[in-house]
C-alpha cells in the first residue's frame, strides 16, 4: 500500500482502467441474471459483446502500465525479472484468496459431519483458477518476454509465436466435434488433469443442459492472455518513447499528442482487420481466448485508448473523466472489494430481502441495481483516493 503515486502516470491509461472497472461492476452485478440487456451479457461461446471486452481491457492496461513502470529497470534485466515474478505470483495469490473467501464454509455440506469433515469437503471443492490467476500467469509470461526481447519487432514476433503455438495445441490435441468447441477443446482436458473436476468452473453447459468442467480461466489460455498483455506493452512503449522525445524537442510534430492518438487508432484498425481475417478459420471466442479474440479485443482496447488520448491529451477534457481516473488509481482494490461485498451480501442473506427483490423485476431494475453497486464501489475508491491511499502489488 502506498500513500501517493510513486511515479508520473499516463492519465488516459488510468481513465481507461477506471472505465473498465466501472463497466465490470455493471456487467458482473445485475439485479437479476434472468433480466439483462443483450450488450451486458457474455457471448455464449463464439462472438463478442461489449461485456466480453472487460477482461482483455484489464490485461491490455496492465501491459501498457508495465511499459511505464519497468522503464527504470532498463539495463537491469535481473531486477526486472524478479519484480515480474513477485508481482505475478502476488496477483495469483490474491486471486486464490478471493476464491477462498470467507475462508470457511458458511453452511455445512452435511449437518451430521464434524466441522473438520465439512471444512475438508469445502476445501476440496474450491475453484483454483480465476480472473486474477489468469492475469498473474499472463503477466509473468508477457513480462519475461518483454524484458528479454526488448525490441518491438521481436515482441511482435513473440505474439505471433504464442498465438500460433496455442492454436496448434488446440487443433492437434482437440477432439470431436471440433478443437474450438466446448466439448472438444483440449484446454479443459489439461485443467482436469492438473487440478481435477472439483476445482474448476462449472458454469458452461452442453446443449442438453448438463454442466461441463470447462474453466474459462484455465492454464493454457495464459499463452494468449500474454499476447493481449504484450499488445498493451507495445502501445505503452510507443507512448512513453514519444513522450520522452517530445520533452527533449517540443517542436517535434511527429511526437505531438494528436499524432500519437492517431497512431494508436491506426494500429487498432490493423488489429481489428487481422482479427476478422483470422476469424475465417479461428472463431472469436473469449472462453478459449482464441488468437482471433486476442487481436479483436486488442483492437478495441487500442481504439478506446486512442479516443481517450484525443479527448484528454489533445482536447483537454481531463476533468470530465476525473471519476474514472479515481477508479483507475485503485483497480485492484475495486476488484477485491466488489467480490468481497457480493460474497458477504450473499452469505448474510441480503439477496433474499424484499428490498433487493425490487431490483429483480425486469431489465431496467436489474440495470439500476448494477449502477447502484458501481456507485458504491466508486464512493469507496473516492475515499481511498482522497486519503492518498493506493493499493498496489
Amino acid at each position: 500500500m502506498e500513500n501517493a503515486p510513486a511515479k508520473k502516470r499516463y492519465l488516459s491509461l488510468d481513465v481507461l482502467r477506471g472505465l473498465t472497472i466501472a463497466f465490470m461492476c455493471v456487467v458482473n452485478n445485475p439485479g437479476s441474471w434472468s433480466h439483462i440487456f443483450p450488450p451486458l451479457r457474455h457471448a455464449a461461446w463464439t462472438g463478442c459483446t461489449p461485456t466480453d471486452l472487460v477482461y482483455p481491457f484489464f490485461l491490455f492496461c496492465s501491459g501498457c502500465a508495465m511499459a511505464f513502470s519497468f522503464a527504470k529497470y532498463y539495463g537491469h534485466p535481473s531486477q526486472a525479472m524478479g519484480k515480474i515474478f513477485r508481482r505475478g505470483l502476488a496477483i495469483i495469490l490474491v486471486g486464490i484468496l478471493i476464491n477462498l473467501f470467507p475462508f470457511f464454509p458458511v453452511s455445512p455440506h452435511d449437518p451430521t459431519w464434524t466441522f473438520g469433515q465439512n471444512y475438508a469437503y469445502w476445501l476440496g471443492h474450491r475453484r483454483i483458477f480465476g480472473v486474477l490467476q489468469r492475469i498473474g500467469v499472463s503477466y509473468i509470461i508477457g513480462g519475461v518476454l518483454a524484458v528479454w526481447l526488448k525490441k518491438p519487432a521481436r515482441i511482435m514476433g513473440a505474439i505471433a509465436v504464442l498465438a500460433t503455438a496455442y492454436t496448434l495445441i488446440l487443433v492437434l490435441f482437440g477432439s470431436a466435434p471440433g478443437p474450438f468447441t466446448l466439448e472438444g477443446n483440449v484446454s479443459m482436458k489439461i485443467d482436469l488433469a492438473l487440478v481435477g473436476p472439483d476445482h474448476v468452473y462449472h458454469g458452461y453447459h452442453l446443449p442438453d443442459g448438463s454442466p461441463t468442467n470447462f474453466d474459462p480461466e484455465g492454464l493454457l489460455g495464459g499463452m494468449t492472455g500474454a499476447c493481449t498483455l504484450l499488445l498493451g506493452y507495445l502501445i505503452g512503449s510507443m507512448i512513453r518513447r514519444s513522450g520522452k522525445r517530445l520533452e527533449k524537442d517540443p517542436s517535434d510534430g511527429s511526437n505531438q499528442p494528436v499524432v500519437v492518438s492517431c497512431r494508436i487508432f491506426v494500429y487498432a484498425c490493423f488489429s481489428l482487420a487481422l482479427a476478422m481475417i483470422l476469424s475465417i478459420w479461428i472463431p472469436i471466442s473469449k472462453p478459449l481466448w482464441s488468437a482471433s479474440y486476442v487481436f479483436y479485443a486488442g483492437g478495441w482496447s487500442m481504439m478506446a485508448l486512442a479516443l481517450l488520448a484525443y479527448l484528454i491529451d489533445v482536447r483537454g477534457h481531463a476533468k470530465l473523466f476525473q471519476p474514472f481516473n479515481i477508479m483507475g488509481h485503485n483497480a485492484l482494490a475495486a476488484f477485491v472489494l466488489s467480490d468481497v461485498i457480493v460474497v458477504s451480501a450473499r452469505d448474510l442473506g441480503f439477496y433474499s430481502t424484499g428490498f433487493y427483490h425490487m431490483f429483480t423485476l425486469n431489465e431496467y431494475t436489474s440495470l439500476a441495481w448494477a449502477l447502484i453497486f458501481g456507485f458504491v464501489i466508486f464512493l469507496l475508491l473516492w475515499f481511498l483516493y482522497s486519503k492518498k491511499i493506493f493499493i498496489r502489488l
